[in-house]
């Protein structure tokens, strides 16, 4: 694995998302502060560096090789996907986490009052999150998706809202810091998700579903912070750099 200090957890898991199981084990945020070397990240975490090198040595040297390498695939392919895969999985969960939700705070509530502060925090994640993808898909990944087929100038693609990508990347980076900052406190008042020794089986389920939906949202904010909005910069200043010659 290559060690050089300048090079960040983000990056890391960027090249080979099987660098993130190891991250999430020693509870290292790799999406939304993968800007981070595993030094800085090890000393916030109060976590032993050399246990976490040589998990990722382990890992990546054991693993096998099938993984996507998301670092070549054209940007308006990797917008499809990440639309395909990614939000749409948020759409169709939110309304099942919502049911079951409501369903625990009117049956578990009163011996377990932290289901409320669950709810209220999932339900503002719900909403905030459904806009978030809604200016992705009806701003960014548009403007994208023109700009890898031509240049801006020559294609008549501008960016009537913002000067540069930038902008709207910043933007989003910011709303994806919120979203991790919040289901952080989820998995505190769930304890990481695990149920209540009297919890029902619905009560598990939710937990379970909760879980899976910060492990599906955190490989959603890596892919688009640490792969496609680094890459969609770039892409523009280099046509910038064509328009100027």
């Amino acid at each position: 694995m290559e060690t050089a200090q300048k090079i960040t957890i983000g990056e890391l898991v960027a090249r080979d998302y099987r660098a993130a199981t190891v991250f999430e084990s020693f509870g290292i945020d790799f999406c939304c502060k993968g800007n981070r070397t595993i030094e800085e990240a090890c000393e916030t975490k109060k976590v032993n560096v050399s246990e976490v090198k040589i998990a990722l040595d382990n890992l990546l040297d054991n693993a096998t090789d099938d993984r996507h390498d998301f670092n070549f695939w054209p940007l308006d392919i990797l917008a499809d996907y990440i639309e395909k895969k990614h939000h749409r999985y948020v759409e169709e969960r939110i309304p099942l986490l919502l049911q079951y939700l409501n369903k625990l705070c009117k049956v578990h509530g009163e011996s377990h009052p932290e289901l409320f502060e669950i709810t209220r925090l999932f339900s503002t994640s719900a909403s905030e999150l459904s806009a978030h993808m809604k200016k992705e898909e009806l701003i960014l990944f548009p403007y994208l998706r023109k700009m890898v087929k031509k240049p801006i100038r020559s294609s008549g693609v501008k960016a009537s809202n913002f000067r540069s990508v930038k902008l709207p990347i910043h933007m989003m980076m910011e709303e994806h810091e919120t979203e991790g900052d919040r289901f952080k406190k989820i998995a505190e008042l769930t304890n990481n998700y695990n149920p209540p020794a009297d919890a029902c089986n619905t009560y598990k389920v939710t937990y379970s579903l909760l879980e899976e939906f910060e492990g599906d949202l955190h490989k959603h904010i890596h892919l688009e912070n640490n792969v496609l909005f680094p890459r969609s910069i770039a892409h523009e200043a280099k046509i910038q750099q064509l328009e100027l010659k």
